[in-house]
């Protein structure tokens, strides 16, 4: 398994894995599946501090982490929120903390001061692995999302690199 930075090309299989989570669970909040020009959008808004890194075998890209602006206001500079997605056939391998490790140390390379995770509260597999990777809960927003039907909570973790 490798590690690299996205590519262009790398987007229609980000998309792929990403839709699959918006329309069968709760660990997006994105209610409508990303159609091919949002997801171009989206990368390239995910460039030099905001870097997208994907786990790629055998030229099959597995999943991959983000770095997103955490506010816009100017004060919240230093801080960023991660993303990390990981097709299902591929889970229990440890490419999310491969990705998630990675992600994080590109944060400190380019100088933020803090990482934020934004979990869904019931994600326990999530929750878990952003522990593992230095994380440490800070607080849940409670029925801050509203998907299938249901209220959802969301657990906010962070690590300071």
């Amino acid at each position: 398994m490798e590690l690299r930075p996205a590519r262009a090309e790398d987007a229609e299989a980000i998309r792929a894995i990403y839709n699959v989570e918006v329309l069968g669970s709760t660990v997006t909040f994105d209610l409508v599946p990303r159609t091919a020009d949002a997801q171009r959008e989206w990368m390239d808004e995910h460039g030099g501090a905001y870097p997208v890194v994907v786990a790629v075998e055998d030229g099959r890209v597995l999943g991959f982490a983000s770095l997103s602006p955490y506010r816009p206001r100017p004060a919240y500079a230093t801080t960023v929120e991660d993303s990390v997605y990981v097709a299902a056939d591929a889970r229990g391998r440890g490419l999310g903390k491969a990705l998630v490790n990675e992600i994080v140390g590109l944060a400190a390379a380019h100088g933020f001061h803090s990482v934020i995770a934004r979990v869904v509260g019931h994600h326990d597999a999530s929750i878990a692995l952003h522990r593992g990777c230095g994380f440490e809960l800070v607080g849940v927003e409670r029925e801050v999302g509203r998907k299938f039907g249901r209220w959802l909570d969301v657990a906010v973790m962070q690590r300071l690199v």
